[in-house]
């Protein structure tokens, strides 16, 4: 039995550039955080029954992969030719349809279990092209490539897209106490909203894609403007001008908004002009592709006071650190071993 956590993500910069549909022409650029909220996998070959049983919000029992209808176990297993008799369950710290990439962590996990069930081990570079290859080119969703690739490599990191596809990675150090002001600093409040992802960018991506399309130039015009925002938050995030990073923030917001009518929605746009007038906000923006999920605020001074405003309007505050790591296995028992969930027993919520 393989147990793995892999952590969510907020992406800081650049978002919306890792889709194929612009950086196959222009290059993407994404930086982003690993959270320390997970998605955790347990996979298992039980000694008896033939079934496939899989667990996460809802539960299914086949006698073939090829009957189930979670798509991303389905064909997590195909690809390495596990067509009975295994059994997943999943939980994550926090429901799916949020903006944190709890799909891609899902994922990315099981296919971390399933490689280390196999005694498969592979770099996180490839862990996470197997896993975009799933995403993109099997099941042909309309995302991009920066979820698949936080899930497996967490922390601060830059991801550098090649029109060819290609991604290279590089992890941002800063200072521990750089690390505490900017956690302290950066607020994320729970809206209470879900949504799908794909629903949301599918304006995005057909822009892109449809030459004819009249929306395209302002699409590609915002994308390119997020990716130059994108390096230039990265360098005031690596000089610790975490002001700077909001006031930056602000402006990548703006450019978000003319993506898409779905990424924002009426009271999120009155409770931003709100906290920016009265509560010290310098920037903000709906983490992920927008619609619904997580709100991300930052505010140097008073924050107290913006999180008891948040809280009277129905939004929680997140309380999270930098995750440093990646997807990892954290249980491996053999045949006769007892398994001691202690150590991951403590997350609650939906699983993917």
């Amino acid at each position: 039995m393989i147990a793995t956590r892999t952590p969510f993500r907020v992406t800081l910069g650049g978002g919306g550039t890792d889709l194929p549909s612009y950086y196959q022409e222009h290059g993407g650029f994404i930086f982003a955080m690993g959270l320390d909220k997970y998605m955790y996998v347990l996979v298992n070959r039980p000694a008896m029954g033939t079934s496939i049983r899989l667990h996460y919000s809802q539960a299914e029992v086949v006698e073939h992969v090829s009957q189930l209808r979670h798509e991303l176990a389905r064909e997590a297993l195909r690809l390495h030719g596990i067509e009975n008799q295994f059994e997943i369950a999943s939980i994550a710290d926090i429901p799916a349809g949020t903006g944190l990439g709890s799909s891609s962590a899902y994922l990315v996990g099981l296919l971390n279990a399933i490689h280390h069930y196999e005694r498969d081990y592979i770099s996180l570079q490839t862990l996470a092209e197997e896993a975009c290859h799933i995403e993109l080119d099997v099941l042909q969703e309309g995302i991009g490539k920066q979820d698949q690739y936080m899930a497996a490599f967490g922390g601060l990191a830059v991801l550098d897209i090649a029109r060819d596809g290609k991604v290279k990675v590089r992890q941002v150090s800063l200072p521990s106490g750089a690390i505490a002001e900017f956690v302290a600093n950066t607020h994320i409040y729970y809206t209470g909203s879900i949504r799908a992802a794909q629903e949301v960018l599918q304006d995005q991506d057909q822009a892109m894609k449809n030459r004819e399309n009249p929306a395209r130039a302002q699409v590609a015009g915002s994308l390119h403007a997020i990716k130059d925002l994108g390096y230039r938050i990265l360098g005031a995030v690596e000089e610790c001008d975490f002001d700077r990073w909001g006031c930056l923030l602000d402006q990548h917001w703006q450019q978000k908004k003319r993506l898409s009518s779905k990424i924002s929605f009426g009271l999120v746009d009155e409770i931003y002009e709100e906290v920016k007038r009265n509560h010290h906000v310098l920037g903000g923006k709906i983490i992920g592709a927008g619609g619904g999920g997580f709100l991300m605020l930052y505010c140097p001074h008073h924050g107290t006071f913006l999180e008891k405003f948040m809280a009277k309007h129905g939004m929680p505050r997140l309380h999270y650190t930098i995750e440093m790591e990646g997807t990892r296995v954290v249980t491996q028992l053999g045949a006769g071993q007892v398994w001691n969930p202690l150590p991951w027993v403590a997350p609650s919520g939906g699983g993917a």
